[in-house]
């Protein structure tokens, strides 16, 4: 063999070599695909685990889980209410983008659309199998052929409810499973929901198939109801209130325990990703009105742009793929779950839209996220007047929907939003501006208007499933 062509050989082995490495797609250069859990908590605080700094409340499983991956310090959701989010997580898209641009309640328009591509139905035509298990949230008509259901977006399998628990998370009667209601259920919505996953990758999935598993519970989301167990570790506390959502949060954790020592006994722990987060930042007051969930001391809470509504806890585990009890300050989103979903599983992400979110993976890198699009928040209806957020680096600009009023922060350095800084930094306000003007003016062309009919109603309804 020729010396120019070893070296040609060489070179373009190189090149594959920092091809996947740039892209963090190595883990699928293995045999087999890995298995993808994502669980999501409802209205959980950055604050609101023992691991984030709670002084409290009791999250033995979920702080177990941290120490055997890595922790996500600057983990932010899709959006600061629930709906959003979810799409987010879905679609790997802003909400404002795929139409999923608040909370849904129903008799609204508002819906995921087929149109966008969602995580469950792109990773089947990988060969995975496919289960959603818990709060869905993303169609006003529930169960019903004038919207998409979770079958419709790619689920093989799914039990879910059109928002929260009802009448409350102790014995739930609103399930539907596969398109057939259940009626009520005996038990605390959370360990009913992880025992609908586990049934399923025990009896109902295909084991030939890598799995994509959705657990979504309802804590703590109001309103809330939390098994005595729970409530008797909170004994010493003279609040009913804060006992309620404190065991409601120990719940949750233990559901997520029971499930974690399922993928255990099942021998799949070791080829299985599993992300944990939240939708939006803690409800209420935190004193008075009902929510005592913790921002940890952020900011805001849910429903608003500050970094108490939309930063939460994020937390990796994938053995042998990164490292254990480790913690990264890299900015990462919900959007983000669906990018590093699709890489590590081998399937193409979508060229033909626009992609907001990246690969988390490089975070546990402790690299920056390659993404094409600024971090970008939107509330509707968020505390007057602020309402849309854009985060690039370290800085961070909020505005009103008119883009007309403006803050500035340097949340690197100022996590806690306490120092204004628009007046101390007019160039990077105006650069800023500048970035901000243009980002909402493209999401706001290309997603459907139901945003602009919001606030009148939006009872328009479609004829058939776009």
């Amino acid at each position: 063999m020729s010396t120019v062509l070893t070296r040609l050989i060489v070179a373009a082995a190189w090149a594959v070599a920092f091809s996947l490495t740039a892209r963090h797609v190595s883990a699928v250069d293995g045999p087999t695909k890995p298995n993808i859990v994502v669980f999501l908590a409802d209205d959980l605080g950055w604050g609101d685990l023992g691991c984030q700094g709670h002084p409290i409340i009791q999250t033995p499983n979920l702080d177990a889980f941290a120490k055997q991956g890595v922790r996500l310090t600057q983990c932010y959701s899709g959006s600061a209410v629930c709906s959003p989010s979810r799409s987010a997580i879905l679609t790997g898209r802003t909400p404002y983008r795929n139409g999923v641009f608040t909370w849904i309640p129903e008799g609204r328009e508002i819906h995921l659309r087929t149109s966008e591509i969602a995580l469950p139905k792109l990773l089947k035509g990988v060969g995975y199998a496919t289960c959603h298990s818990g709060k869905w949230h993303l169609n006003s008509h529930f169960n019903a052929p004038t919207q998409p259901q979770p079958n419709d977006h790619g689920y093989d399998w799914w039990l879910a409810t059109q928002n929260n628990a009802g009448p409350s998370h102790e014995n739930p009667a609103n399930f539907v499973r596969n398109g057939e209601a259940v009626g009520k259920l005996e038990g605390y919505s959370a360990p009913l929901v992880v025992e609908e996953a586990i049934m399923w990758l025990k009896e109902k999935r295909d084991p030939a198939k890598p799995f994509l598993l959705s657990v979504w519970t309802h804590e703590p989301h109001y309103p809330i109801r939390s098994a005595a167990e729970f409530k008797a570790k909170y004994s010493q506390l003279s609040d009913p209130v804060q006992i309620e959502h404190h065991a409601n949060v120990t719940q949750m954790d233990h559901a997520f325990g029971r499930l974690m020592r399922a993928l255990d006994e099942m021998k799949l722990a070791d080829d299985t990703f599993v992300i944990f987060t939240s939708d939006n930042g803690p409800e209420g007051d935190g004193v008075k009105s009902p929510g005592r969930g913790s921002t940890g001391g952020l900011r805001g809470r849910k429903r608003a742009v500050y970094e108490g509504g939309i930063r939460v806890p994020g937390i990796v585990r994938w053995p042998g793929k990164i490292p254990a009890g480790e913690t990264r300050d890299v900015p990462v989103i919900g959007s983000d779950i669906f990018v590093t979903a699709a890489t590590i599983a081998g399937a193409n992400v979508p060229a033909d839209r626009v992609i907001d979110g990246g690969n988390l993976l490089a975070a546990i890198e402790g690299k920056p996220v390659e993404r094409s699009r600024p971090l970008y928040w939107r509330c509707v209806i968020a505390p007057e007047p602020l309402k849309t957020a854009m985060r690039i680096g370290d800085w961070k600009i909020l505005s009103d929907e008119k883009l007309t009023q403006f803050e500035l922060y340097d949340v690197g350095r100022d996590p806690q939003e306490k120092n204004e800084l628009s007046s101390a930094e007019p160039a990077k306000l105006a650069e800023m501006k500048a970035e901000l003007v243009k980002l909402n003016t493209e999401i706001e062309a290309e997603g459907p208007d139901w945003w602009r009919n919001y606030n009148n109603g939006g009872k328009k309804q479609p004829a058939k499933k776009p």
